[in-house]
């Protein structure tokens, strides 16, 4: 049997090994003190592999920003998201959207911190925080047309208020600043969710589910 194969499978897991170690070093650098002179070098440097081994494995600065933010939002169990939308009852998909988004800033928030600061001062932050806070904001459409359809709120008129008032209510910066010490992140679901009713114009329902439930 050609052993081929075989080459081909550990060539693959050293790749992987490479990529994943260079990931923790991006994660290293932006949680330590010299967060601020994070580059590509910088980077490379402290996973100990060559500059274009950094290049080779995520193309550009941009990709390598776009692989850190995936694999935060796996750590981070953001992959529950399309659970959300499976819920039959759209104030019960919005109490689990705002869940799981409490959950995941939870999950890393001093990480989650320095690079939405980054991002004030550097382009490939900036785009990348950008496109995954668009995201959040067409999830949101989504489940506001599904309560327009099914309880008549937000009327037409409304909807446009309501969804930039609901993309800031479930916002890193709303958490960052709710979440002060002593206060469990199941209180800023429920005083976040109960904002969002608010602003609904909804009666509230009795309790708020956690991100696991359903």
């Amino acid at each position: 049997m050609s052993p081929r194969p075989y080459r081909l499978g550990k060539r693959q897991e050293g790749v992987d090994e490479t990529r994943g170690r260079i990931l923790e070093a991006a994660r290293s650098l932006l949680e330590g003190d010299g967060y601020a002179e994070f580059t590509v070098d910088t980077v490379a440097r402290e996973a100990d592999v060559s500059r274009a081994t950094v290049y080779y494995q995520f193309g550009s600065k941009t990709g390598l920003m776009e692989a850190l933010f995936d694999d935060l939002a796996v750590r981070g169990r953001m992959t529950d998201l399309a659970g959300a939308f499976q819920e039959p009852d759209p104030l019960a998909a919005l109490d689990r959207f705002i869940a799981i988004f409490v959950r995941f800033y939870a999950s890393d928030r001093i990480l989650l911190r320095r690079l939405r600061g980054l991002a004030a001062v550097d382009l490939d932050f900036a785009r990348g925080i950008r496109g995954r806070d668009e995201r959040r904001r067409k999830g949101l459409t989504v489940l506001l047309g599904r309560m327009a359809a099914e309880h008549g709120r937000p009327r037409e008129n409304d909807l446009e208020r309501a969804l930039d008032v609901l993309h800031t209510l479930t916002s890193f910066e709303t958490f960052d600043n709710l979440a002060r010490p002593g206060r469990k992140a199941a209180e800023v679901v429920e005083i976040v969710a109960e904002l969002a009713r608010t602003e609904l114009g909804l009666a509230p329902l009795p309790g708020t589910p956690g991100p696991g439930s359903g």
